[in-house]
């Protein structure tokens, strides 16, 4: 685990954004900015947060998880579906086949909680799903739901029901189930290696595309961005007692925007502390670690140029 110390020295060094034009068309996303080769793409993980759909400040080493995490996660899921990676040149850079990217975001709830709970608790549907009255906050459903969002290119993803996905004509009927069954089987396997590392993947959110008529999976898969975990062995005592889980994925942040700060995306974008963006990198290694079982290597400097190097000396600068 990188001390504090270091994830302090990295900050000056944290990585907003990149400029390759020899790379191709730049795409600049929440997170990664995105060069379009001809058949390929050049995805490069930033240290960008994004909360309440806002881009908000850099935290230090957070592309390099994001971007390792995706990597592990692709290998170990690549027997339920193929995915779009075709090389990873630097640690924060994933080279992709490029793939028609089905304009919704397939969000996989295991336990009530996060914006589902929060819709819950003031009486809305979430994703057009009427769920049982009487629940409480983090508790399990007895089946995973489905709670599709569309892909907003600006300001807020909405929620979508299934129904409407296919009404709109946004996709057919048999490529919609395909993507279900194709979902909650991943999540069933994430939820499986997780458990042996002592982890919930309590929610998740994935995105997939069409390569030659074949569902592939595309954009990053169980990173704590597009993730939550809880650790299993505390989860029940922390439910009974109404307590939060401990947070070691984005909703730390969201949680902290929300109560120190009375931010849920409108509005000026609030100051963060550096000692805010520290604990949130450290809890983002931490469940790589946790995960992985491997130590995480990141050395305090200058993420561009060596990216840049990396690029270089493997054929894509």
């Amino acid at each position: 685990m990188i001390i504090k110390p270091e994830l302090e020295k990295q900050i000056p060094f944290t990585l907003d954004e990149t400029n390759f034009p020899k790379l191709g068309e730049r795409y600049k996303g929440k997170v990664r900015d995105v060069y379009a080769n001809g058949n390929q793409l050049i995805l490069i993980a930033t240290d960008r947060v994004s909360a309440f759909d806002r881009i908000l400040t850099t935290i230090p080493f957070k592309g390099q998880v994001l971007n390792q995490m995706a990597a592990f996660w692709f290998e170990k899921l690549k027997k339920i579906i193929p995915n779009h990676v075709i090389a990873i040149p630097d640690p924060n850079v994933i080279v992709a086949r490029k793939v028609e990217i089905i304009p919704i975001e397939i969000v996989i709830r295991g336990h009530l909680t996060g914006s589902a709970w929060r819709d819950y608790d003031a009486g809305k549907s979430i994703s057009g799903l009427h769920i049982t009255p009487g629940m409480r906050k983090d508790q399990k459903f007895e089946e995973p739901l489905l709670t599709p969002s569309t892909k907003a290119k600006h300001g807020h993803d909405l929620p979508i029901s299934t129904e409407q996905i296919i009404e709109q004509g946004i996709i057919s009927r048999s490529l919609m189930e395909t993507i279900e069954k194709t979902a909650k089987a991943l999540y069933k396997k994430g939820n499986e290696i997780c458990a042996k590392h002592n982890l919930i993947l309590v929610d998740t959110k994935y995105e997939f595309g069409l390569l030659d008529g074949a569902l592939v999976l595309a954009d990053e898969v169980h990173t704590p961005d597009s993730s939550r975990f809880w650790y299993k062995d505390t989860y029940q005592e922390l439910f009974e007692a109404g307590k939060d889980q401990r947070m070691i994925d984005k909703e730390y942040f969201r949680q902290w925007l929300i109560r120190e700060k009375g931010f849920m995306g409108d509005g000026p974008i609030p100051e963060i502390p550096d000692e805010i963006r520290v604990e949130f990198a450290r809890r983002y290694i931490e469940v790589f670690e946790q995960i992985t079982g491997e130590t995480f290597s990141g050395t305090p400097g200058p993420v561009l140029e060596r990216i840049k190097e990396n690029m270089k000396s493997k054929g894509y600068l």
